[in-house]
């Protein structure tokens, strides 16, 4: 595995502060060598101080970084950088501040070629702490953004109060409570806060634990508060299920103790994806099947969903299934009689 190349998806709305990052990737002296892909070069405003030589589509900075601008084909752009001489040590793939990130992200689960050279390693979203509230109203593709990510800067915070910031990450908490927030100003954060995550990795998807699990998701709140304080819809159903909304976003999280039947359980998730798979647009969980030593873990993106034995259940844990989803308008009682059915 060590061999392919980390990808990285940057997202966030206009203005958010995507292009202030990617300047710091293309002109801090990080030593690595990174290749950024950007929509329109032009747009970026990327400080042409910086640029080195261009060929066409690929422009060379002076810290060794090259970045390209995507015309058409994703794929092929991948191609053409994989060819080139020198491994890089990241890929940074910049959506446009109106896209959803999915068909980027699925770009890496379902091509071949791609998917031998390089492994998604995180969705960056850069979201504006002063108008992300608003934007959550008028806009689903910022709604999509929050939902889709494994880690968030909450960027500007120096232009609003201590408590606009709780509300807004409040907001965002509402609408997925598993990603890693960071509070920056100028999306000023330690690049390996946002490269090399390894979020998408099966053996690692656990080591944001805490937080994948639900439990701790007000751990910067205060503890003497109770959550309706913070207006999240949240309430305990059967099964430890804890639920947020966000009007028609939701994360759902369901577990049990007893161990799943994996002949009942992959039939009933593969037709889940495939019958919501538009409405889910997170999907992930670690699973105990009877008569299985090993843990077994997966993820998904929409319709499609990517799994593999991890390791062994440690005699100090906890034999649980978890199953993490996040998307709109879900059918969540279905959902859940659904995943009651495949206990063995």
């Amino acid at each position: 595995m060590s061999d392919k190349i980390p990808v990285t998806v940057l997202t966030g709305y206009l203005g958010a502060g995507k292009t202030t990052l990617l300047n710091r990737i293309l002109s801090e002296p990080h030593g690595k060598k990174y290749a950024v892909i950007v929509n329109e070069f032009g747009e970026i405003g990327i400080d042409n101080d910086l640029i080195v030589g261009a060929d066409e589509e690929i422009f060379e900075m002076n810290n060794g970084c090259i970045c390209c601008t995507v015309r058409g084909d994703l794929v092929r752009i991948i191609d053409g950088l994989m060819r080139r001489k020198g491994k890089f040590d990241g890929i940074i793939v910049e959506t446009t501040g109106l896209a959803d990130p999915a068909p980027v992200a699925q770009t890496f689960f379902m091509d071949e070629e791609v998917g031998r050279k390089t492994k998604l390693d995180a969705v960056i979203t850069v979201a504006d702490a002063k108008w992300l509230r608003d934007r959550l109203k008028d806009a689903p593709e910022a709604k999509n953004q929050i939902a889709f990510a494994d880690v968030i800067l909450v960027n500007k915070t120096d232009l609003v109060s201590k408590d606009e910031l709780e509300e807004v990450e409040g907001r965002i908490r509402a609408i997925n409570p598993y990603a890693k927030l960071h509070r920056t100003e100028r999306s000023n954060i330690a690049l390996d806060q946002v490269l090399g995550r390894n979020a998408f990795d099966l053996d690692r998807i656990l080591t944001i634990e805490p937080e994948f699990l639900g439990d701790e998701h007000d751990h910067h709140h205060d503890h003497d508060h109770h959550d309706h304080d913070h207006g999240h819809a949240h309430h305990h159903g059967p099964s430890g299920l804890k639920h947020y909304h966000d009007e028609e976003m939701q994360s759902l999280s369901l577990r049990t103790d007893k161990a799943l039947d994996p002949d009942k359980f992959f039939p009933w998730v593969q037709d889940l994806v495939q019958t919501e798979g538009p409405q889910i647009l997170r999907s992930k969980g670690i699973l105990s099947f009877k008569g299985d030593a090993k843990r077994f873990v997966f993820q998904g993106v929409h319709m499609i969903l990517d799994g593999d034995h991890q390791r062994e259940w440690r005699a100090d844990e906890k034999r649980e299934s978890r199953i993490v989803f996040i998307g709109r308008n879900m059918p969540e009682d279905k959902i859940r009689e659904g995943f009651a059915r495949c206990v063995a």
